[in-house]
């Protein structure tokens, strides 16, 4: 142990370096700080590790009757008269005595292809004096009626059909829901959540023993894949009954092995832990995650190539190809491969995976008990991980000689990888692996670097005192041509910034000095991180207050865009930091911002004792003076109306008209709101109305004021901004109009 102790005091400053890639790590295993990156990585080795343990066995339980583009050819365009899918249907349940049909298809529309009501409508209309042709009709009606034969093909048999969910209309029917709307405690949000559907005439879902939804899931990792479904989703609408309603593949599942319902399983906090198919002998435990959507257990690559499933062309079938008895048993799925009919996802294993062999697997998993689980505890487990591979690397790599360090990099790799491997292979357990792999590069590149580091420590040094004030990346530009600049002031148009920190001194006195100290650096790091990615000059901190400006020492003409968006940054930033705030205990935030853009002189300024690279000018008193009035208005950020004409890619509010202190002109403030794609139709609409309050105001007009602006106070956003106009329109009301009047509020206070 004293040989331990010994070996940190000499090697400390390089076990921290290599405790900084644990730290990062960690941050993303708890969440504090999630590095999409890894995400990627943890998703692009599921993806490899899938691929290369597929069973890649044919399920001769299941048989895929797929709607293909010989069928297509043979049987005419889809879709298919109802009739054809009657002869379907009584071909696959009858003569090929099939356990379960599925149908991956929606039948939201009648049938156009009858011509009974064609008919129906000339013995009512223009034939309506054949003597018996109305009778006549009616006796054929039986015959063609396409979609009644094919509601009778459907009844009292085990087919299922499909629907799908959508967030708003209705058109169809639902089935019964598989779980009571009051089925989990409200202290949760289960499942996917719709508000509306597509499902099948009432004929055909009232005639079909069940219906499951077809919807899939993308993951949020922005590549488009499909590796999870859900099992159960919420409907939440008013134009059927709410509650929980299972997928295609659940509910086939329950029909073929006779499970009459599905239950849930809750963890002792309330969140959900899986769903249980109580079952003869122990009920079948189906993990998924909060969503209510499971891991598909993929077979093989997909297609009738696949290997994974029997598939047989829609056009046997009807054309009596196959032998009858030939499906005797088996769940038969009906879906299509036709690219035309675009039923084709993008899946780890195949880019062009038909859908209906996503439900294939989802059934043959729940059959062979091949769940994939991404436990809810996975981030303990990589909490774990990180600690004792970063913990023995932060000692191993500091002390070691090269040759021996290499070969402990590696072996923890080892170790980590085949560990993680083990369980999966053994107990299907996903579990993250990504941030440990990053974290020993990472490691092993830091203690590496430390050489070349320490060499060039002088030259570091200097770049990290420039870089105090200015974004590395412009130091780095500024180093490729250090004659063109220097620290002489000049007169230039730039953007400056002042952020206040609001309820820093009631802050300040609640908390210890070095808890504030604290505090502070971790608000400021963060704010000053958005500046420097943002290409700003920080140009000073003054107390609770940052000021940081744009446009040099590096000529940027797009100054004010990149001061806009730092700001709206910096503004999300804070409403994430409080997050982490509440959980620890230490008291909200919240910042004022103020903008503008203008000639100012820049420049190394100061006396000769102390001097710094800063920016000073009418310009940036009235920047300081916005900045004070963001309270008054309830808003974040305040800009003037050069810096709002500077960057017209952002939708702006326009606020008031004021005069500031010190400032003869009055100035239009504005308050930037998002960029336009990024602006919601409400957003845009409550804009516009908002500019015909402004309108009446300035016109004078009151009541029209009041009016217009009485629907925005029913808005959460601009409450104050709002309330005050209400207070000043109500003030206004009780004196007399004055031609003189400009419309503009003056302050006399900084």
């Amino acid at each position: 142990m004293p040989v331990v102790i010994q070996a940190v005091r000499r090697h400390w400053p390089r076990m921290a370096i290599t405790l900084v890639a644990v730290v990062l790590a960690l941050a993303h295993a708890t969440g504090l700080y999630r590095f999409s990156f890894i995400d990627r990585l943890d998703n692009f080795i599921y993806d490899v590790r899938l691929r290369s343990t597929l069973p890649r066995t044919l399920d001769p339980r299941i048989v895929i009757v797929d709607i293909d583009d010989a069928s297509l050819q043979a049987m005419g365009q889809w879709p298919w008269s109802r009739d054809k899918l009657a002869r379907l249907t009584t071909e696959l349940m009858d003569r090929q005595q099939a356990a379960v049909l599925g149908f991956d298809v929606v039948f939201a529309e009648s049938d156009g292809s009858s011509s009974l009501q064609a008919l129906q409508q000339l013995a009512a209309g223009p034939l309506r004096n054949v003597p018996g042709l109305a009778d006549e009709i009616d006796r054929m009606a039986p015959a063609l009626d396409h979609d009644a034969a094919f509601a009778a093909a459907l009844k009292d048999r085990r087919v299922a059909l499909g629907y799908y969910f959508t967030q708003k209309g209705a058109k169809g029917l639902l089935p019964q829901p598989a779980l009571p709307p009051d089925a989990f405690p409200p202290t949760h949000d289960y499942m996917t959540r719709w508000g509306g559907f597509g499902g099948n005439i009432p004929p055909l879902a009232n005639a079909a023993a069940s219906s499951g939804f077809l919807n899939m899931l993308i993951e949020g990792s922005g590549d488009g894949l499909v590796r999870s479904a859900p099992l159960l989703a919420a409907y939440e609408g008013d134009e059927a009954r709410p509650g929980y309603y299972e997928s295609l593949g659940l509910t086939v599942y329950r029909l073929a092995s006779g499970m009459p319902s599905v239950q849930a399983s809750l963890k002792p906090g309330g969140a959900l832990d899986a769903l249980l198919i109580p079952g003869r002998a122990a009920p079948l435990r189906i993990p998924v995650d909060q969503t209510g959507s499971m891991l598909v257990p993929f077979r093989g690559p997909g297609g009738a190539q696949g290997g994974s499933f029997r598939y047989v062309a829609a056009a046997d079938v009807l054309n009596g190809g196959l032998a009858p008895g030939e499906l005797r048993d088996k769940i038969v799925l009906v879906g299509a491969t036709a690219p035309a009919l675009q039923d084709l996802r993008a899946t780890p294993v195949s880019a062009g995976f038909p859908g209906v062999e996503v439900h294939a697997n989802i059934i043959s998993g729940l059959f062979d008990r091949r769940l994939p689980e991404a436990p809810g505890e996975s981030d303990i487990y990589d909490v774990l991980v990180i600690l004792l591979a970063g913990l023995g690397l932060a000692y191993g790599l500091s002390v070691l000689s090269v040759a021996r360090a290499v070969l402990l990099g590696v072996g923890t790799v080892a170790v980590v990888v085949g560990l993680n491997s083990w369980l999966y292979l053994q107990a299907y357990l996903v579990l993250p692996l990504a941030a440990a792999l990053v974290m020993i590069a990472l490691a092993f590149a830091l203690n590496v670097a430390w050489g070349y580091l320490v060499e060039a420590r002088v030259r570091r040094g200097l770049t990290q005192l420039f870089g105090t004030y200015v974004p590395p990346q412009l130091v780095q530009e500024m180093l490729l041509s250090p004659r063109r600049y220097s620290m002489r002031a000049e007169s230039k148009e730039l953007t400056v910034m002042f952020c206040d920190m609001r309820g820093f001194t009631q802050m300040s006195e609640q908390m210890a000095p070095t808890e504030l100290q604290t505090f502070l650096n971790g608000v400021f790091s963060r704010l000053t991180e958005i500046i420097s990615t943002h290409r700003g000059t920080v140009d000073k901190y003054m107390g609770d207050c940052v000021m940081a400006f744009w446009g040099a020492p590096v000529d940027t003409p797009d100054h004010a865009d990149l001061a806009v968006a730092a700001a709206l940054e910096m503004a999300a930033a804070v409403h994430t930091l409080n997050q982490a705030h509440r959980a620890s205990g230490h008291p909200e935030i919240s910042v004022g911002i103020g903008l503008n853009t203008g000639t100012m002189s820049v420049g190394d300024m100061g006396s000769a004792l102390r001097r710094s690279y800063t920016v000073v000018g009418d310009a940036v008193n009235l920047a300081s003076r916005l900045e004070s009035l963001s309270g008054h208005y309830g808003v974040e950020v305040i800009a003037s109306d050069a810096t709002r004409r500077a960057a017209p890619q952002f939708v702006w509010q326009e606020l008031d008209l004021v005069g500031v202190k010190g400032k003869a002109r009055t100035v239009t403030i504005y308050s930037p709101l998002a960029r336009p794609a990024a602006a919601s139709a409400e957003q845009l609409a409550d804009l516009a109305r908002w500019q015909d309050v402004l309108a009446a105001y300035r016109a004078q007009d009151w009541a029209a004021g009041r009016t217009l602006l009485t629907p925005l106070l029913a808005t959460p956003a601009k409450k104050v901004l709002y309330q005050l106009y209400v207070e000043r329109l109500a003030s206004m009301a009780l004196r007399p109009k004055d031609a003189s009047w400009d419309g503009a509020t003056r302050f006399e206070t900084k």
